[in-house]
């Protein structure tokens, strides 16, 4: 099913299409390495995981980096930019809580690739993961706790 629902979000001339699988990121606003703290960094995990389970999105594999997050999802109902806004407003309401903060967390939009049906997922999924190495954070992905992927 294919659905034109237009988010100020998304590019100009994109549109959300039910089934797609999508690579998006989001950045921290200043770029602020708040997920240091691996604890706030579950905090959006559990946002993935809550979209899951609203049956808005099946997450193929995703990374919290410092100061930014990379998702591969594949949209299940509704439009991409409602789950984004959807994740991040929650996560941020739970991370300004857990911090005693308040205000803006996320940059406003998201970058995102929709992926074509010929892209090799795994492919994508082992960069999405690799990050943390690519970063010099880990010398090993197993040593860094903020990613999944469900072919692992």
């Amino acid at each position: 099913m294919l659905r034109h629902e237009h988010g100020r979000h998304l590019r100009l001339g994109r549109f959300s299409e039910i089934w797609r699988v999508y690579n998006v990121t989001s950045i921290i606003e200043d770029r602020r390495p708040i997920f240091e703290d691996w604890r706030l960094g579950r905090l959006v995990i559990d946002e993935f995981r809550r979209a899951e389970q609203q049956g808005l999105a099946l997450s193929l594999a995703w990374v919290v980096m410092p100061d930014h997050f990379h998702w591969l999802l594949q949209l299940r109902h509704g439009s991409l930019d409602k789950v984004m806004k959807q994740v991040k407003a929650r996560s941020a309401i739970e991370i300004n809580r857990a911090t005693h903060r308040e205000g803006r967390l996320w940059q406003k939009g998201f970058h995102d690739r929709a992926v074509r049906h010929e892209d090799d997922l795994r492919k994508i999924a082992r960069y999405i993961i690799a990050n943390p190495l690519r970063a010099g954070l880990v010398e090993y992905v197993g040593d860094y706790s903020l990613w999944d992927a469900i072919w692992v």
